[in-house]
């Protein structure tokens, strides 16, 4: 710390006094970040030394080492991206895909609600995983549902002006005037094409994957079995996480609880009864069940005004953050399970009992899934397509593949149509790489 004193004579200075050459030596003001003990060390014994040789030299500041400079805690610290980075990798079907947490967590867990339930503990529950609300979470919910529908309005406009292809033999998509001449797909007769895909006009679904789930009035109660799945309606799996976290749609009833259920390990000892679906009243508008899917979405909404068009993609992007953003906050406190196998996904404590898995080693399961935690991915699905810098050009090549970048396809619709991209999206873009021709990308290391 720096302060300002007068001169004073020489015999003044006392070595045993607090401080270091008051108003006798100058230091000038360093960060102590900047210099080692050992330079400060030295410094101050080559100060001392010509004091003790009686050269005068008049000061008026002084440096004490003893105090760090303060920071400044009002300036927030920037998240920087690194300047490029490649995709999550693509997971083989033929492998359960990992765990997202740990699986030693999950046994250390497992193991400790053994050891309650045999002391005849009840294990400690809390909102929401005894069947109550979270209040915090519940403007959270309406937010994201509101921003699901905009969403789906804005993507379903955006396609009658922005080009959207997919492969009719594989789930590739493509957003750009023509589709792109890379030779990756692996469809069915691919091999006839020479792993060219066969490109036709896509829709909202290759844009926004549906994922969609079960919805239970009372996720603690009955299980879904194979034989009463058409007893139960199919909703977004976004919607049906809505309305656990506290979103009341009239058409889709959910059970609010005011006790808690209470568990014994991993068995239920008191859920406060069974208690039948009462019969969704459903409107005479149907429009308000349609606004949560997108369903014949490009027929119920107009083409937009071109110089409505902007406007709409940057409020488009804007939502699809807000979902990402909501739907991560909600998930982690409300459970939701994906199949370790297959794309199935069930909101709720446990997953249902509906044979239908048909992916790898099915057989061994009887059909039925490999249940454990999702994530957001498998929730909201990305979806990456080819990055395209100029949609009008020549389609990109197999040869200049490891040139391009990808985003998920609602960014990419977005950036075409002129809204501003993320920062967090333009490092997978790789906006910084020059794409060479196809001749010189032989010589390029």
């Amino acid at each position: 710390m720096v302060q300002q004193l007068s001169a004073v004579p020489p015999t003044s200075w006392n070595p045993s006094s607090k401080g270091l050459c008051l108003g006798i030596m100058e230091f000038q003001r360093l960060q102590t970040s900047a210099l080692s003990s050992e330079k400060l060390r030295l410094k101050f014994q080559f100060g001392l030394q010509k004091l003790q040789k009686g050269v005068p030299k008049i000061s008026r500041t002084v440096f004490n080492a003893s105090q760090k400079p303060q920071k400044d805690r009002t300036v927030k610290k920037q998240e920087s991206y690194p300047q490029n980075v490649d995709l999550p990798p693509v997971l083989p079907k033929q492998k359960k895909k990992p765990y997202p947490i740990p699986f030693s967590l999950i046994k250390k867990a497992a193991r400790k609600d053994k050891k309650l339930a045999e002391m005849g503990i009840e294990k400690p529950l809390e909102p929401p995983k005894n069947g109550l609300l979270v209040p915090d979470l519940i403007p959270v919910a309406h937010e994201v549902l509101d921003a699901w529908k905009v969403l789906i309005k804005g993507v379903a406009q955006l396609l009658h002006v922005i080009p959207v292809y997919g492969c009719s033999a594989c789930s590739e998509v493509h957003v750009a005037h023509t589709g792109h001449h890379i030779q990756d797909c692996l469809g069915p007769s691919s091999a006839k094409r020479h792993s060219s895909h066969s490109w036709i006009k896509g829709s909202i679904n290759d844009v926004l994957v549906p994922i969609e789930s079960y919805h239970l009035y009372d996720p603690f109660g009955r299980r879904i079995k194979h034989e009463t799945r058409f007893d139960y309606d199919r909703i977004p799996a976004v919607v049906e996480l809505c309305i656990q976290a506290g979103v009341d749609i009239p058409e889709y009833p959910s059970r609010r609880r005011t006790n808690p259920i209470r568990m014994l390990g991993k068995k239920v000892i008191d859920r406060g009864g069974y208690v039948e679906e009462p019969t969704p009243w459903r409107s005479a508008n149907p429009s308000t069940l349609i606004d949560f899917d997108t369903y014949r979405a490009c027929e119920r909404f107009s083409p937009p005004l071109l110089e409505d068009v902007p406007k709409i993609a940057q409020e488009t992007i804007d939502a699809y953050e807000i979902v990402r953003w909501g739907v991560r906050k909600l998930m982690r406190k409300y459970t939701v399970k994906a199949c370790g196998y297959c794309s199935e996904v069930h909101v709720g404590p446990w997953g249902h009992n509906v044979k239908l898995c048909g992916e790898y080693k099915h057989q061994w399961r009887d059909g039925k899934h490999g249940w454990q935690d999702a994530t957001v991915e498998e929730v909201i699905p990305p979806n990456y397509v080819w990055h395209v810098r100029d949609p009008k050009g020549p389609p990109l090549k197999s040869a200049l593949k490891k040139f391009y970048g990808k985003a998920p396809a609602v960014v990419e619709m977005c950036m075409q149509a002129g809204a501003q991209i993320p920062e967090k999206y333009k490092p997978m873009m790789r906006l910084d790489i020059i794409i060479p021709e196809t001749d010189e990308a032989k010589l390029i290391a």
